[in-house]
């Protein structure tokens, strides 16, 4: 009944949006927004099945935004579409929203490939870098730590960390990038798209506005099917990612509701204002969902939390994720004095209201 409940709720609100559009097929296709502007899709393993890239026309060239992941069908798309428009206009300059694999991926090679610059934020551009050479980091001390301390069983720990270690969608990063600052401007060709950086997903987003015709390349501040992942990592346990996504989706939400999103994952959609609210509505759902299994007055650990968040069988890395998300929103709470946990004699964290 649950399942049924979630997948109505999730019928309800797409029907909520407006598509104008009719997606291309991850083949290399693409199709026309606006004169100059084009939208492609690059596939993916996985439940998403694809990501969207979009290609913007430039007095001298061509702009791309985001790249798919770093595997040989990508790169021979990519080069599909490089016969058909950077023939006559070069390719000149690549932006990524932000440094996550089917975002960047393919980074290193374009911008090797065609001699071009690679512009992203400095957040963005050196998790990239830490990301792409950090395979020892996998399996370290602290790393399981975290895992013990969240009540992950030993056996699933494990399991993490060898497919982590096996990553393989693990990128090289561009040896340099052009920095990309939040309220920027970039003119490409008529017209001025300006940097709107998001938070929570990843550490600083880059979004792409253009006013005067009302168009938002979102990446993944904004997307009209799913919730981005917003989760808590080893890297920074004690960290409020929520509170920052949050934040970046109140001040998206300030743009006209009539702007044309593009997204990096699903279609192209318009009424931002409502999806801005289900994803509001979607996260205080999560929270509810905690703060009424922790009204029982019995300790949790955030591993046996995440059962409530999450009740489908798991693979292994949607495991980690879940873990991730559930950690954001117990934080969340955390932080504002809902809830409080203790480290019990194990080195095990339990979590319980306040």
């Amino acid at each position: 009944m649950g399942a049924m409940t979630d997948r109505s709720r999730k019928q309800a609100e797409r029907a909520q949006l407006d598509y104008p559009l009719t997606a291309p097929a991850a083949d290399g296709s693409v199709v026309t927004i606006a004169p100059g502007l084009l939208w492609a899709r690059m596939p993916m393993q996985g439940s998403l099945g694809h990501i969207n890239v979009y290609l913007l026309e430039d007095n001298d060239g061509w702009w791309i935004v985001d790249t798919g992941l770093c595997i040989d069908k990508v790169k021979s798309l990519w080069l599909k579409l490089a016969d058909k428009y950077f023939a006559e206009k070069p390719l000149k300059a690549l932006i990524c929203t932000h440094f996550h694999y089917d975002h960047s991926g393919q980074s290193a090679w374009l911008n090797d490939y065609f001699n071009v610059p690679v512009y992203m934020t400095h957040g963005e551009y050196f998790a990239m870098r830490v990301f792409s050479t950090g395979i020892a980091d996998v399996g370290s001390p602290s790393q399981r730590d975290f895992f013990h301390c969240s009540g992950v069983p030993g056996d699933l720990a494990e399991e993490v960390i060898v497919s982590c270690s096996n990553d393989p969608f693990r990128a090289a990063s561009p040896p340099s990038y052009i920095r990309i600052r939040d309220e920027q401007s970039l003119q490409i060709g008529s017209r001025q798209w300006r940097i709107i950086i998001g938070q929570g997903h990843s550490p600083e987003h880059a979004c792409l506005y253009c006013e005067d015709e009302g168009i938002l390349i979102a990446g993944d501040q904004l997307l009209p099917e799913i919730s981005s992942n917003v989760l808590v990592t080893d890297i920074e346990p004690y960290g409020n990612p929520l509170a920052l996504w949050l934040q970046s989706l109140t001040r998206l939400e300030k743009l006209p509701d009539e702007t044309l999103v593009l997204p990096a994952h699903g279609p192209v959609f318009r009424n931002l204002k409502v999806r801005v609210h289900q994803l509001q509505t979607h996260h205080e759902r999560q929270l509810n969902i905690l703060r009424e299994k922790m009204a029982d007055g019995q300790p949790a650990t955030a591993f046996q939390l995440m059962g409530c968040l999450f009740q489908r069988k798991l693979s292994t890395i949607e495991n980690i994720l879940a873990l991730g998300e559930t950690l954001a929103h117990l934080n969340w709470l955390m932080e504002n004095h809902e809830i409080s946990a203790l480290t019990d004699s194990e080195g095990i964290r339990q979590y319980c209201a306040e």
